[in-house]
């Protein structure tokens, strides 16, 4: 497998993190090399999160120059418009069909994008209802791992190397929700195909 780099992004406290460890360690339980960058920003107070996973036969930096991404995974709108200059010409973009309104907009002192999802459309983005797939699999706080789901349709990771790495990486009392979130992401992308 040739090198694969995914940028995931979001918001403190949607499991952005917890979404780049797994998919980090899913790649691990495939075999692949891998290396990972976070960026938490003021990730405890709503502010950005990014995480960068890379992973092939050998991975010699986890630093990924603007436009080189693969796949970005945005766990909300706003963020997938920051971060889309990231992606590589013929790259994929997994949304969270969901906006977040940061604190500037909260206090009256910034405005959300106007046409996000139109724009988000045009370049190319599946938009993903993580928050509704997750809902319905048991765990509305499941929806990144339902984002990683989406994700898994586009790679080439066996079942059991995702399977395996949820059920020890998720808190035990969530497996079941996190796994039924997972496949539901996945089965979703597959019927958009």
């Amino acid at each position: 497998m040739s090198l694969t780099t995914v940028l995931l992004c979001g918001v403190g406290g949607q499991g952005t993190i917890l979404a780049a460890d797994l998919l980090a360690h899913a790649a691990l339980a495939a075999g692949l090399d891998v290396k990972v960058s976070e960026i938490h920003g003021m990730a405890q107070r709503g502010g950005a999160v990014t995480t960068v996973v890379r992973f092939g036969d050998e991975v010699k930096s986890m630093v990924s120059d603007a436009g080189c991404v693969d796949v970005i995974v945005s766990f909300e709108t706003t963020e997938a418009l920051r971060n889309i200059h990231q992606l590589a010409s013929g790259g994929s973009l997994i949304v969270n069909d969901e906006a977040i309104k940061p604190l500037p907009v909260l206090t009256g002192k910034g405005s959300m994008p106007a046409r996000a999802r139109e724009d988000l459309r045009e370049a190319g983005a599946l938009l993903v209802p993580a928050a509704e797939l997750a809902r319905e699999a048991g765990n509305v706080k499941s929806s990144n791992v339902a984002l990683l789901g989406a994700l898994s349709a586009r790679l080439n990771f066996p079942a059991e190397a995702w399977k395996s790495t949820i059920e020890s990486r998720v808190p035990q009392k969530t497996v079941a929700a996190n796994l039924a979130a997972f496949e539901a992401g996945r089965a979703f992308v597959l019927a958009a195909k």
